[in-house]
């Protein structure tokens, strides 16, 4: 590994394009990721500031580094979390919750066997968003006057950091975002210095794991009411992105619901599902199909 003296001292050289292009392809490679030109000054800011720390200013040493044994396999996970946290808030896209909300009703108000629900928050960063749809299936119950129904929130994404943030449950007021103040007194409690946190009620309810996009077709995940995908597919390329969400549309129980960002795909059709028709969302419901995932 090469080192620098007097490393923090030093301005790093500018990225030139064959050596973006070679970071490029690796963290698509690894993670589904597409970073454009236009998102240059991001990827060679993100290096910068992983390499001072390891002491180094050599883009072709460090990528050798970081795909290289054990060692690389180590600082990738390090790399990777600089290079993929996205910001969010709860309740953020308030029409894509309340139509959550609404088929949770629904769903909630059928005849027949009460079987736990089940719900996917998918690249869930810091865990806002799995959190906003616990508090959406509780105030369900309560409004249905629903005392015994059990239900569970699967939030994966590829950022160990984030995950932990999400277990602690703990957020500064700007993260709060789409809740209202009813919702904030009912679901949060405050803490010191502008932060708040998520009531352990809440916080059992969701289960924080790792998990890659890129290795969704080996998830064990299935049969599920609710999939939540926003703000992810942006990052990925259209076949990519296509891809992905036929796989997610696999893992809907029949009657369950695929929630994305509004415009992230377009004219794109599955036949296992049937598009809500409401503009300010862009949600699909899985058709009652016995086809299998593959």
């Amino acid at each position: 590994m090469q080192r620098t003296p007097n490393w923090s001292l030093q301005q790093l050289p500018d990225m030139d394009i064959s050596q973006f292009r070679q970071w490029q392809a690796l963290l698509e490679e690894r993670t589904g990721v597409c970073v454009s030109d236009q998102r240059k000054t991001f990827l060679q800011t993100s290096l910068h500031a992983r390499m001072r720390e390891q002491q180094m200013d050599d883009y072709q040493a460090y990528y050798d580094y970081v795909t290289r044994g054990p060692l690389g396999a180590i600082e990738w996970s390090a790399l990777i979390e600089r290079l993929t946290v996205r910001e969010t808030s709860f309740m953020r896209h308030r029409q894509s919750f309340d139509c959550v909300s609404s088929h949770i009703r629904d769903v909630l108000s059928r005849p027949g066997k009460a079987a736990p629900l089940q719900l996917w928050s998918v690249g869930c960063a810091s865990g806002e968003e799995a959190y906003s749809l616990a508090i959406i299936v509780e105030q369900a119950l309560r409004e249905l006057r629903i005392d015994k129904r059990d239900y569970g929130i699967w939030a994966t994404d590829i950022s160990l950091k984030a995950l932990e943030q999400g277990r602690t449950g703990r957020y500064p007021t700007g993260r709060l975002g789409g809740l209202s103040p009813a919702e904030r007194k009912t679901w949060l409690t405050d803490l010191e210095e502008g932060h708040h946190e998520v009531l352990p009620s809440l916080r059992e309810r969701v289960c924080f794991s790792r998990m890659n996009i890129l290795e969704l077709a080996q998830a064990p995940l299935r049969d599920l009411d609710i999939i939540f995908c926003q703000n992810l597919l942006i990052y990925f390329r259209r076949w990519r992105r296509r891809d992905l969400l036929s796989l997610l549309a696999k893992r809907l129980a029949p009657g369950g619901m695929l929630v994305i960002g509004l415009g992230e795909i377009v004219d794109w059709n599955n036949p296992l599902l049937e598009r809500v028709p409401d503009d300010r969302v862009q949600a699909y419901v899985r058709r009652d199909s016995s086809e299998s995932l593959e």
